[in-house]
């Protein structure tokens, strides 16, 4: 049996990792590891890992880097470094799972594949909401979000539209998954990307280039996006030039990654 890991990156937000974490617990298959990528939090986060560990049937791990700004390649290359599983599902702290997440990623993976979900974007007033009550359920659409459409679960829809698809910046980091042995083929998440916006569409493209094919799910493999306001986005600028010289030269292994990373954390 092929083992799954679930990677959880986040930042100083405790009460929305809370709320994951609470998700992930009603989950019909779970995965076989837990991995709490955290890129620089405060002792806030390091007390609910430890707080939470116990109600877990699988072993939960808390990566923790230096706070030196936004550096969501590198935690998530540690992440990959510390996993033991074939399998690797990606997604941020601030989500909620539908309770068939890790089934559905599972269910449809395949040879030479990865995968991006569903996401719905929850509004101001149901983020604070779920905040305050600690509700992470979320029943037929009796909900706020901005597009609720894509909280239907369907599998029969989901055969119908999930497609495989080549965009590069139609793509969210924070619901994705891929085959282990896949990322390290391309050296993992390009640490040249610092601050937020385009790691992901990077991997993409290099992974896309390698031979690999993305299928998006849709009706399938669904998150509920709490809400926040809009990330800093000065370093799109320098991180757009990292995108262009990739495709420029048709790089396909990240200039510093996982191999990198494994050096420096000797």
């Amino acid at each position: 049996m092929k083992k799954t890991a679930l990677i959880i990156s986040t930042y100083n937000w405790p009460e929305a990792l809370n709320l994951c974490l609470k998700s992930v617990l009603i989950q019909k298959i779970f995965p076989d590891e837990i991995i709490i990528a955290d890129d620089g939090s405060d002792e806030r986060t390091q007390k609910l890992v430890k707080h939470v560990k116990e109600k877990f049937p699988v072993r939960v791990k808390h990566v923790w880097q230096e706070d030196r700004g936004f550096r969501l390649a590198k935690i998530r290359n540690r992440a990959i470094i510390n996993s033991e599983s074939d399998y690797l599902v990606f997604v941020d702290g601030d989500i909620l799972l539908h309770p068939y997440f890790i089934y559905d990623h599972v269910k449809n993976r395949k040879p030479n594949f990865f995968i991006t979900g569903s996401r719905v974007l929850l509004s101001e007033k149901e983020t604070t909401s779920r905040l305050n009550s600690e509700d992470y359920l979320f029943k037929w659409l009796n909900y706020s979000a901005k597009n609720r459409i894509n909280g239907i679960h369907n599998d029969f829809l989901s055969l119908l539209i999930s497609k495989e698809n080549k965009g590069i910046y139609n793509v969210r980091g924070c619901n994705m998954s891929f085959w282990k042995d896949d990322l390290v083929e391309v050296n993992g998440f390009d640490e040249q990307f610092e601050g937020w916006g385009r790691e992901d569409s990077d991997i993409v493209l290099r992974l896309l280039s390698s031979g690999r094919k993305k299928l998006k799910l849709k009706f399938n493999a669904i998150q509920y996006h709490l809400f926040h306001n809009e990330r800093n986005t000065h370093s799109l600028l320098e991180n757009d030039k990292i995108i262009a010289e990739t495709k420029s030269t048709q790089r396909i292994r990240a200039k510093i990654g996982l191999a990198e990373c494994r050096i420096k954390d000797k």
